[in-house]
């Protein structure tokens, strides 16, 4: 047996024991339905912080990322921002629903939504988006992983059976041990993750022949031709190279796709802006919400939301996966590129490619990452056992916590809601592994069966999560919002969402993405349109009164003081500066502002002006999440303390029409 396959085997048996000892200690400690699903509110700070970055950020990160960074240049490279702006909507919403969870003992943000709304119907579809959501998500990360096996072990296990060797794995920790085996194990996966996404880096930069060497062969890279048009790759409307300029603020083609297709690719400043918006969905996803129950305190969320995420990922995102992305092309990745400029590429890709280039390959963008790990197989193969793990934990610490708070959605607003109303804490726990699996077996089926449906319904999923936000926002900062109106809302972004992804938008006339906008925004836009709309007419004066229990709770226990009150408006200017040139429209002024970019004598810094600009911006982006979480206070322990109501909700016979 190849060595590199001896020392992966070794590896994922050590790993797997790491995951399967947490989760037998988990449900050893488990005593009561909250212990099981919110890790008894009991998860210590430096789990938080490296669990909910590991949940953030998935397998896509990992083996995904550098390989559409390789296809799209630095224009897709801008993606890396949403080490800021996933976060940035766990700084807006994670400290308030803790304290509303501490407060009244929510356990899911179906039993938290449906109080505040005092609606059965709000709590059914909370957890509709966690199944669009966790189901498709899950089943991507899982086929992932699969053909992540299939490919370093040299066909040894075919994808299938790479997918159910994880899928079973999970299942053991994750359903034994709940919330809490799913935090201490999502911890290691979050160091294996960063570790494996820089040494990935460090090797592509070394065979590339270090930053200069990579500079000098992105010039080659980004040449124009005497026709005007980019030798490799596509060309923007202002004649740039694709790989190293945005093209355009907006594009009104009819969709991706189609004849009328953006030009010079899709990826315009509103583009990235709503793309962003996608990205958002994760924190603002309902497993996020049992998240943040589960903390002891929210003293996490800071430090979590400002150095984990912005800081530490932003930072490997945007120099290390760069490097993979970009310097594959100068690797033999990119045939084109390689027959022109011989002389600048070390083709050591060129063996596991079998001669193709990389997008031509089986697993095209997902490719990548594998073969960089391939690199090391007569060197250090015990490094492609470690790495190949750093992969797996990647793309299984998503994956397990939707899978945990899911089953807990199912069980809680579902099955003790309707049906055993008076379940035991033992009941609970029970039934609780049986969503897990449930929603495993549902992810696994699809799968294996239906790939292609697997596609486009991951497409959809974190936009989906998005359409959290107005909830959110109407329970944590904006009374007004009715019940009426999220319902109307949330409905409506849904569908919107659904028709202007593939899987809807191939049937209609805009096609996928109309107006270069992701499909985010136009189900934000239908979404918070008409719940304000709809709220507008269905004020109640009663309904209005019992939310502003919830609302004047949270400002006697996490308002400003006076004397930072005067800062909100200049919080209001960083946030909208930032998202306007950091990752909207404004972007497209980082194509020329640090040089040429088809002149590389011009270049400021010693590389493209976009990449300089991304640099800087990811910069003023920690500073941004550093005033709004800090100085703020929206990430910060409560001066009072959150008096405890009751430990459980569901410990009390609640009607949610006349609420106690």
């Amino acid at each position: 047996m190849d060595p590199k396959v001896v020392w992966l085997f070794v590896f994922v048996a050590l790993y797997w024991s790491y995951c399967i000892f947490w989760g037998i200690k988990g449900a050893l400690s488990a005593k009561t339905a909250s212990d099981y699903f919110v890790a008894g509110r009991q998860i210590s700070l430096w789990v938080f912080i490296l669990a909910a970055t590991a949940t953030s950020f998935s397998g896509w990160t990992f083996m995904g990322h550098p390989g559409l960074i390789y296809r799209d240049g630095f224009q897709y490279a801008y993606a890396s921002f949403y080490a800021i702006t996933i976060p940035f909507t766990g700084v807006l919403f994670l400290k308030r629903q803790w304290m509303l969870g501490k407060r009244f003992g929510f356990i899911t943000p179906g039993e938290m939504m449906a109080y505040y709304f005092k609606s059965d119907t709000v709590r059914l579809l909370v957890v509709l988006v966690a199944l669009v959501f966790s189901v498709p998500y899950l089943g991507v990360q899982l086929r992932a992983s699969g053909f992540l096996f299939n490919v370093l072990t040299d066909g040894m296990l075919n994808v299938n059976v790479g997918m159910w060797l994880l899928s079973a794995v999970v299942v053991i920790y994750v359903a034994s041990g709940g919330l809490r085996a799913v935090a201490y194990v999502d911890s290691a996966q979050a160091i294996l993750l960063a570790l494996g996404i820089v040494v990935i880096g460090i090797i592509a930069m070394n065979e590339v022949g270090g930053f200069a060497a990579l500079n000098e062969r992105i010039a080659a890279l980004t040449a124009i031709g005497p026709d005007g048009k980019a030798l490799f790759g596509k060309t923007t409307p202002a004649g740039y190279s694709a790989y190293i300029a945005i093209p355009g603020v907006i594009q009104f083609g009819a969709g991706l796709g189609t004849e009328t297709a953006p030009v010079g690719g899709a990826w315009t400043g509103v583009m990235v802006l709503t793309y962003m918006f996608a990205l958002m969905g994760i924190q603002s996803a309902p497993a996020f919400s049992m998240w943040a129950f589960g903390n002891k305190s929210p003293k996490p969320f800071a430090p979590q939301q400002v150095w984990a995420s912005s800081f530490g990922i932003g930072f490997i995102l945007m120099f290390f996966t760069a490097m993979q992305g970009i310097g594959a092309h100068f690797l033999g990745a990119d045939v084109a590129f390689m027959s022109a400029h011989p002389e600048l590429v070390n083709d050591v890709m060129v063996k596991g490619l079998q001669g193709k280039d990389l997008m031509e390959s089986a697993g095209k963008q997902g490719m990548l990452v594998p073969q960089l790990i391939y690199l090391l197989t007569e060197t250090t193969p015990w490094l492609v056992g470690l790495l190949s793990v750093c992969a797996l934990a990647a793309m299984q610490s998503t994956g397990a916590a939707y899978m945990s708070t899911a089953g807990g959605m199912l069980t809680r607003d579902i099955l003790k809601r309707y049906v055993l109303k008076d379940a035991s804490h033992a009941q609970q726990k029970f039934w609780g592994r049986m969503g897990v699996l449930v929603i495993v077996l549902a992810a696994l089926v699809v799968a294996t069966t239906a790939t292609d449906a697997l596609v486009l319904l991951g497409g959809l999923a974190v936009a989906y999560g998005f359409q959290m936000w107005p909830a959110l926002i109407a329970i944590c900062w904006w009374p007004y919002l009715t019940r009426q109106g999220i319902i109307v809302g949330l409905i409506a972004g849904l569908v919107a969402v659904t028709l202007t992804e593939k899987i809807g938008a191939q049937y209609m006339p805009w096609g996928r993405w109309p107006m270069t906008m992701h499909s985010a925004f136009w189900g934000i836009f239908f979404n918070l349109g008409l719940a304000i709309i709809v709220s507008a007419v269905t004020q109640k004066k009663a309904e209005l009164e019992h939310r502003m229990t919830f609302h004047n709770f949270l400002r006697e226990h996490a308002s400003l003081s006076p004397a930072k009150k005067g800062l909100v408006p200049v919080a209001w200017i960083v946030t909208l500066v930032w998202f306007f040139f950091g990752i909207g429209p404004g972007a497209v002024i980082g194509n020329t502002i640090f040089g040429d970019p088809t002149n590389s004598s011009t270049w400021i810094f010693g590389m493209p002006s976009i990449w300089a600009w991304q640099l800087l911006w990811w910069a003023l982006g920690v500073f941004m999440m550093w005033l709004l979480a800090y100085k703020m206070e929206l990430s910060t322990v409560p001066k009072q303390e959150v008096e405890v109501l009751q430990e459980d909700i569901g410990d009390i016979h609640l009607d949610v029409d006349r609420p106690s």
